[in-house]
């Protein structure tokens, strides 16, 4: 590591630290006006009487703050239910919005300051890091010690950084008031876009899309020469800082819903929730074409795109969730089980999860035209068990925290409905596939060890058998690090597609006619 990447890894390191550090920062002190300002008229006088005992009371740190409050609550809420007075069961989570209305000192004083030193400061080290890395090496994808690395091998540094990740994942979806410090520093990046303080889901995704943005630059160094990556990567880059990023606040800042254009059912699995679809009609023309676009993305765009250019076209070329997988996650790709059980578990999971997803819909869709007669609110219930499975434990916990762990494409593997859709697609109706060249393989194992979806391309190369996978993401990565041009990404005639060659013979390979 040249001196100039050190120092960068320093400076990112210290800002990461300071990051962390702010969490523990700050005052917090509840007065009766800051709790009006943020809960509904019905909850006011309960709630001030409720806590009391917190209000002019100042707290050094959100989380003695957050532990009272959620105290308090949750013996209002026990003390209603065991009387059977349901009414009076207060079921909106207040916890983050009080905790940020009743923040003080320096955190909320210094708010620009911190975003400077903290994601500013760290992105330029990261990027000092990142620049110079492969600049006197010769042409080629380098790999060099990746299975030597505690970083990328499942050592001590992987292990840590994996545990780390779950953490912030666990407090993003279940815990926000604790990281009520964090969305104080991207307040005003939030003002400017969306014209409204930050959530846990806009500091979420400020640091989703640094992270990819960052990330990118290093695939741009590590696979410079080769313009498939650069082309997808630059693809991801643009889809998610743009569709998934920008265009929404500004969308919230025109009064409009909240939409990522790009995001398809069934991965987008709220589209079809009553309150979206109120929300797209009572928002005039917008509002129609979000909805009318969404459902001509699930019955034409992704049939097909899919016809066409197989998985990638979505899964590597414009999903957010294989944007970080393909840049941030990229470093772990090898980590990937390549065994026949985890193929096994694999296609058990994926379309479990789109069998859930499916029916799901379906009675959320025939409940709401029913007028909610059919099974009244208990769809509720199942979108919240939904949520909580699949939407946040399963996508987020797992789906990124075991980048370290299990390789980057986790959830794109075993949980994603959506990929499990084109996938279907892909492997019965569609041009793409990848063509082996069975004579020349080497057997060097390359292809299949960076394979970041688990499939063994080596036992198709071997066999000069073309690779059509349902699961095949189509990132060219196996192609990129072929020595002997073996592999190529193809779309061509249906025809012949799918070749079974079962003898080992290389390009002279014999079909065995039962």
């Amino acid at each position: 590591m040249r001196p100039i990447q050190k120092v960068g890894l320093g400076i990112f390191l210290l800002a990461l630290v300071l990051f962390n550090v702010v969490l523990f920062m700050g005052q917090f002190r509840l007065t009766a006006e800051k709790l009006e300002g943020v809960l509904k008229q019905e909850h006011a006088e309960v709630l001030q009487h409720e806590l009391k005992p917190m209000l002019g009371k100042t707290y050094i740190s959100n989380i003695g703050f957050a532990n009272d409050f959620n105290h308090y609550l949750d013996a209002y809420n026990e003390e209603q239910r065991l009387n059977e007075q349901w009414d009076r069961v207060i079921w909106d989570d207040y916890s983050f919005a009080v905790a940020k209305a009743a923040s003080e000192g320096f955190v909320k004083n210094n708010k620009l300051l911190l975003l400077l030193l903290t994601l500013v400061i760290g992105t330029a080290g990261a990027l000092m890091n990142i620049l110079p890395k492969y600049s006197h090496d010769p042409a080629g994808i380098k790999h060099n010690g990746v299975m030597f690395s505690s970083n990328k091998s499942r050592g001590l540094i992987g292990i840590t950084l994996g545990t780390y990740l779950i953490l912030i994942y666990v407090v993003l979806y279940w815990f926000p008031e604790y990281i009520v410090n964090w969305t104080l520093l991207v307040d005003p990046l939030s003002e400017v876009l969306s014209g409204s303080p930050a959530s846990q889901w806009f500091l979420y995704g400020t640091i989703y899309t640094l992270a990819i943005l960052v990330m990118g630059v290093r695939m741009f160094r590590k696979y410079r020469g080769n313009k498939y990556q650069l082309l997808r990567t630059s693809s991801v880059m643009f889809f998610q800082l743009s569709f998934a990023f920008l265009i929404p606040e500004i969308l919230v800042l025109l009064n409009k819903p909240w939409h990522d254009f790009k995001n398809i059912w069934p991965l987008d699995y709220t589209f079809f929730y009553d309150y979206r679809i109120e929300s797209m009609l009572n928002s005039g023309s917008i509002g129609m074409f979000m909805l009318v676009w969404g459902i001509l993305l699930i019955v034409l765009g992704v049939p097909l795109m899919t016809y066409f250019y197989g998985k990638r076209w979505y899964c590597s070329w414009v999903c957010g969730c294989g944007g970080l997988a393909e840049t941030a996650g990229d470093p772990y790709r090898q980590l990937s089980d390549k065994s026949l059980t985890a193929w096994r578990v694999e296609r058990w999971m994926v379309y479990g999860v789109l069998v859930f997803a499916v029916v799901m819909t379906a009675v959320t869709i025939a409940n709401y035209f029913s007028g909610f007669e059919l099974v009244g609110q208990w769809t509720n219930k199942l979108h919240e068990w939904y949520g909580f499975i699949i939407g946040a434990a399963f996508a987020g916990v797992i789906g990124v925290g075991f980048y370290p762990l299990m390789g980057n494409r986790v959830w794109c593997r075993f949980g994603c409905p959506l990929a499990a859709y084109i996938g279907i697609v892909q492997r019965f109706k569609s041009r793409f596939r990848i063509t082996t060249n069975g004579g020349q393989c080497i057997s060097c194992g390359n292809c299949s060890t960076y394979c970041e979806m688990g499939i063994d391309v080596r036992w198709y190369a071997q066999r000069g058998q073309n690779i059509v996978r349902a699961s095949c993401v189509g990132c060219g990565v196996c192609a990129s690090v072929c020595p002997r041009g073996v592999l190529k990404l193809e779309n061509g005639p249906e025809h012949n597609r799918i070749n079974d060659i079962p003898v080992l013979t290389g390009n002279d390979s014999l079909n065995i006619l039962s």
